[in-house]
């Protein structure tokens, strides 16, 4: 009998770490507002553990003028290699957020945190995008699944 990933026993244990890092992550950015790709990247690596399955997943933390978390979204999901992201859709939801920036956050289910020519790429439209329409993007954080890594590109200077 096979199980299907939502019958596995840590799902329960993910689901309510989840939980406690989206009461701290509320928290810390109204304190700290998400100021260290570090802490991004964990918020991050607990969405994707908890929605894992394989595939690559981009999500999107909409912030306010503060860089308050209005809300994150996992926007699209992909295969294990690739995920179609739409700028058009990111732009028509911060406006209907009225956010004022944006972080992007995406996984590689193949355990590299390293960005491919694609998300550099797909990152530079969103930008050009976004900027249209005044919001900005902070960064994305690529997380590494099965890995503790993870790469900022704005430590890195590619935003």
């Amino acid at each position: 009998m096979s199980m299907s990933i939502t019958s596995f026993p840590e799902n329960e244990v993910l689901e309510r770490a989840e939980a406690i890092l989206e009461r701290r992550a509320a928290y810390n950015v109204r304190k700290d507002k998400f100021t260290s790709p570090a802490a991004v990247a964990r918020y991050l690596k607990v969405r994707a553990a908890k929605e894992y399955d394989g595939a690559e997943r981009f999500t999107v933390l909409f912030l306010d003028r503060r860089h308050n978390l209005i809300e994150a979204q996992t926007m699209f999901r992909g295969t294990t290699g690739t995920s179609a992201v739409y700028p058009r859709e990111v732009v028509k939801e911060a406006l209907k957020l009225n956010a004022d920036a944006v972080i992007f956050g995406h996984n590689h289910p193949s355990g590299e945190a390293v960005p491919s020519s694609a998300d550099l790429a797909i990152t530079e439209r969103l930008v050009d995008a976004l900027k249209l329409v005044e919001v900005r993007v902070l960064d994305h954080v690529i997380i590494g699944d099965n890995s503790n890594e993870s790469y900022s590109m704005a430590e890195h200077g590619e935003i």
